[in-house]
């Protein structure tokens, strides 16, 4: 659904004084009008208009998810009803759809919807329905990245990034115009909304939007490339999974040469579907590896944490703890020894998050080996044939290739690029 003018439905709880508009004559000079309710253009819009939003929605009986703002909720069993709401679109799942219209009905008497059908497209991001679940993507955004950027015609390359790459700050020459290479890494950016396979590429990239070089902008058009071999590649989220959470959390070791700090990697499934990931620079620099795997814990942690109140606003109780894989036994020997005082006095009394649900059982912990470590490329680039093995454990589905396709076999603008 799509709200009509939604910005003109927010009550102004201030005085807020506008210019005649044009057109509008007054014989008195220095007149101004006062507004009664919000407009477009004015700082408080948005504000005003969710709180109008919220407050409607509330009275009509939904819950509002303390975890994720966005997320209204109604119900139980058939009658169980959730809205996510982005500004002025909504999306509404339910088991009923009786309970669906009797929503847009009221919606549209409050404040007058657009309705758009079964879900297909939301926010560039592409739904289709496949046999036995889901699968969502962004196709057309990619093409149009590839187009905007002259690479349609380009060759294909199997990884987003050459293996053992480090990016330095002052590693090349500075763009003469940086406003090109921030473009493209924002709209990549949002491309990872799908993408979880570039997640670490454009991670390292937009670390220097400040002041890129042509070897960043080379880096960046390689992701192009690597785009290029699958634009309609997705995630594929199947409807006979079990509710059951498995997570792999990474790190590597004061991976940046610029700050020494280290790289966050970590990945949360839902039974098979990939839900939250991250490739995040570590906000301090670590004294060791161990260090490092534990503060990647700690993120990860937090993660599960969010994930398993979000569930639970959706009547979902998980009757397992959360298996957490970490390639470092240190890692979880500090997590679950309180006696190493030597070993984790330096670390902020925050990290030990770990410990604490490791105790309450939000969490299990189990040693993996970092051959089967998911998260591992989301910490470093990995060389063809370790990331097409990282990217067949994503649940990464390409749609739009042929059923015949092979590995690097897929269908772009309905050409067949090997």
């Amino acid at each position: 659904m799509d709200i009509n003018n939604a910005f003109l439905h927010g009550d102004l709880n201030e005085e807020v004084y506008m210019s005649l508009p044009p057109g509008f004559h007054s014989n008195k000079p220095n007149q101004v009008c006062k507004l009664r309710r919000s407009l477009y253009g004015l700082k408080q819009a948005s504000r005003q208009w969710n709180s109008k939003l919220t407050a409607a929605l509330v009275q009509n009986g939904f819950h509002q998810s303390k975890s994720e703002p966005s997320l209204f909720t109604r119900g139980m069993d058939t009658n169980f009803i959730a809205l996510l709401i982005y500004v002025d679109d909504i999306i509404a799942a339910s088991p009923s759809i009786s309970v669906i219209k009797s929503v847009k009905q009221f919606l549209d008497k409050e404040f007058k919807i657009k309705d758009l059908g079964p879900l297909g497209y939301f926010l560039g991001i592409e739904a289709s329905k496949v046999k036995g679940g889901m699968n969502l993507c962004q196709r057309k955004f990619a093409l149009d990245i590839l187009e905007e950027a002259g690479f349609l015609e380009s060759k294909p390359v199997p990884t987003p990034m050459v293996q053992g790459l480090k990016l330095a700050r002052n590693d090349g020459t500075p763009l003469a115009d940086p406003t090109i290479f921030r473009r493209l890494v924002g709209r990549m950016l949002y491309l990872t909304a799908t993408c979880p396979d570039i997640a670490y590429s454009v991670q390292q990239l937009s670390q220097f939007v400040d002041c890129p070089t042509d070897k960043h902008l080379i880096a960046a058009h390689r992701i192009l490339r690597y785009i290029k071999l699958s634009p309609g590649q997705g995630l594929l989220y199947t409807s006979d999974s079990q509710l059951q959470l498995r997570v792999f959390s990474d790190s590597d070791w004061t991976a940046c040469g610029d700050t020494r700090r280290s790289i966050t990697g970590y990945c949360v499934f839902l039974g098979d579907a990939l839900v939250p990931w991250k490739s995040k620079k570590q906000m301090k620099v670590s004294r060791s590896s161990s260090e490092a795997e534990y503060r990647a814990l700690a993120a990860t942690v937090c993660e599960v944490q969010w994930l398993v109140y979000l569930l639970q606003d959706l009547h979902i109780q998980l009757d397992k703890p959360a298996t957490l894989f970490c390639d470092s036994k240190s890692a979880i020997a500090i997590a679950e020894n309180h006696v190493f005082h030597e070993r984790t006095k330096h670390i902020d009394i925050d990290c030990h998050i770990v410990r604490e649900k490791l105790n309450q059982g939000l969490i299990k912990l189990l040693p993996v080996s970092s051959a089967n470590q998911v998260a591992d490329g989301f910490t470093k680039p990995l060389g063809s044939q370790m990331f097409q093995t990282y990217v067949s454990k994503l649940g990464v589905q390409n749609l739009h290739a042929p059923a015949y396709g092979g590995v690097l076999e897929h269908d772009v603008e309905g050409d067949n690029v090997n």
